[in-house]
This record gives structure tokens, C-alpha cells and sequence, in this order.
């Protein structure tokens, strides 16, 4: 008995070792489809992305590289972290940020949350937000509870010689100003020419007390584009959503299935004589496998009997 229940074990543990050909773990970070640290795992528009370096998930775009610091796959977000971005502890200037730029292949697939702040820093007169608008018609304004005029209260500004009172100072554009990213497309810290900047989001109902309780980082809604029917069938017959090259280039979706990559899924497999089987190969082994087994099982009870 003990036997049967080590080698169903076996068969259960290879069964969800299968299932999970593509899921992976990244420090605490469950890494699932739709992205994949490992070729050819999860959707095509999420190749190349994400990379695991020494058990911190980093999210790599055009703009740069970023710390992943949440994946919430039920509300289809992601949260990153700019090491050179500004926060209520610390102020950073000299155009080191990061900001948020993907590729324009990538645009489709993700962008952040209308709930995520960008407060630019030390912008020139000159600069693109600025550029065609009244002076008392600024794209600056409040995002989600958040604005310019609560974040320079925080003291970090007191480190850098900046006052809360600089905010508009003199006839000059305004120290700080808040954008969404849908005003502006792409934060560039050089094409816009701003010294820093700062990102937040409110995932709270309710107005936080101040920017010392605001939650710093960049809050990333990514989407699926068109029909996702190919990988929930996929799924449903035990198989993992991934990618492959195409025989006339480019990429196609494929269904990951125990010995073969299915272009449709792992219930429909192609014999070496060329007709179809809605048997996966490994099914067949297993139920050979637990045949011979429960015939061992009977003969050994056999033989008890008879030795009495």
C-alpha cells in the first residue's frame, strides 16, 4: 500500500510539474502568465521583461530598469520601483531618473494607472508640459487626491534648499507640477527637460493625511490584446501558455503540453502516423502505469491467501 501511495505521489508531482512548466518564483514574487522569466514562457508581448538577478524580479523597458516590487495578477497590475526616483525622504536631481518610457510595440500592453501620479521636478520654462498652454492653464493639477502643493511640504525639500513657498514662486514655471501619464504619453526626464521627478498612487477610497502615508512607486495596468480564447483552452487540457518562433517569422502562441508544443492544445496531438488522438501521451503512460500496478496489488493479495 504504501508503495501505490509513493508512486501516485510521483504521477500527481509530474502531473503539476507539467501544469507549471512555466511558473516560476522570483524571491517572494510569483512570476505567471502572461509574463515568463524563461524563453518562451507566457504571452509574446511580455518577452524579454522581466529577469530574476539574484532573487530580485527587475522589469527592463527602453527607459530602463526597475525593481518589481508587486505583481497582483487578479486586479492585472504591476508596481515598480525607480532606485533614482524622488520620494518624501529624498529629493534626486540631476536627471537620473528613470521616468517611464516602454517601446512602442510594448505601448499596447501596458501603461500606468490612471490613479498614479507623476510629479515632474525642476522643469525649464522651455520644456514640452509647458509649451502651449496659458500661463493659468498648466497641465499641473490635482491626481487622485495627490498634488505638487502636499508633496513640497514633505522635508526632504528642506535638504535640498527648496521651501514650500517655491512652489510658485516668481513668473516662472512652478517648482513642482503633477501630470498624469495620459497628458504626457512618456515621462523623459531629458525631452522634457525636467531635473527629477516623483510617482505615487492611492489605492485607498479615502484622501491619505499627507504624502508621508503615500504609496511611492509606478503603478502598471497591463492588458491582454484581443482574444485570450487560445490560452484558457490551453489551460483547461492541463497544458502552459507560451511562445515560439514561426516558420515564416515572428512569433506565434503555443500550448505547452507534456512532450510536444501544441498550436492548439494538448487534448489534439498529431501521431507519427499523422492522425489525430485526443490522448495525450502522457495519459496513456499513466493509465498503463496504474494497470500494472493494481494487477502487482492483486497478486501479491493472492499470494497471501494462498499461504494460509
Amino acid at each position: 500500500m504504501k508503495l501505490l501511495i509513493l508512486i501516485l505521489s510521483s504521477l500527481t508531482l509530474m502531473e503539476l510539474s507539467i501544469v507549471d512548466a512555466c511558473r516560476s518564483y522570483c524571491g517572494n514574487i510569483t512570476v505567471d502568465y502572461p509574463f515568463g522569466i524563461r524563453n518562451g514562457c507566457g504571452h509574446p508581448g511580455y518577452r524579454d521583461l522581466l529577469f530574476c538577478m539574484n532573487d530580485v524580479l527587475m522589469f527592463h523597458i527602453s527607459s530602463g530598469s526597475y525593481r518589481v516590487l508587486d505583481i497582483d495578477y487578479a486586479y492585472q497590475s504591476i508596481t515598480l520601483h525607480d532606485p533614482h526616483m524622488s520620494t518624501c525622504e529624498t529629493i534626486v536631481l540631476g536627471g537620473k531618473g528613470n521616468g517611464f518610457e516602454a517601446e512602442d510595440w510594448r505601448a499596447p500592453y501596458f501603461n500606468p494607472t490612471s490613479d498614479n501620479v507623476f510629479m515632474l521636478i525642476g522643469c525649464s520654462p522651455k520644456s514640452p508640459i509647458f509649451q502651449g498652454f496659458p500661463e493659468k492653464k498648466l497641465p499641473c493639477r490635482n491626481i487622485s487626491g495627490m498634488s505638487c502643493e502636499e508633496y513640497m511640504s514633505c522635508p526632504a525639500w528642506d535638504m535640498v534648499g527648496y521651501r514650500h513657498s517655491d512652489l510658485n514662486s516668481g513668473s516662472g514655471p512652478p517648482m513642482c507640477c503633477a501630470v498624469g501619464f495620459e497628458s504626457v504619453k512618456a515621462i523623459n526626464l531629458s525631452k522634457l527637460e525636467c531635473e527629477g521627478y516623483s510617482s505615487a498612487y492611492n489605492l485607498a477610497p479615502l484622501k491619505l493625511n499627507g504624502p508621508s502615508d503615500w504609496a511611492y512607486g509606478i503603478r502598471v495596468k497591463y492588458e491582454l490584446q484581443g482574444s485570450d480564447a487560445f490560452c484558457r483552452a490551453c489551460v483547461a487540457t492541463s497544458g502552459t501558455c507560451g511562445y515560439e518562433s514561426a516558420d515564416g517569422g515572428g512569433l506565434r502562441h503555443v500550448c505547452i503540453c507534456d512532450h510536444h508544443n501544441s498550436t492548439t492544445n494538448c487534448d489534439s496531438v498529431i501521431t507519427p502516423t499523422g492522425a489525430s488522438s485526443s490522448v495525450r501521451p502522457k495519459t496513456i503512460g499513466s493509465l498503463i502505469l496504474l494497470y500494472f500496478i493494481t494487477m502487482t496489488i492483486a497478486f501479491q493479495r493472492k499470494q497471501r491467501v494462498s499461504g494460509y
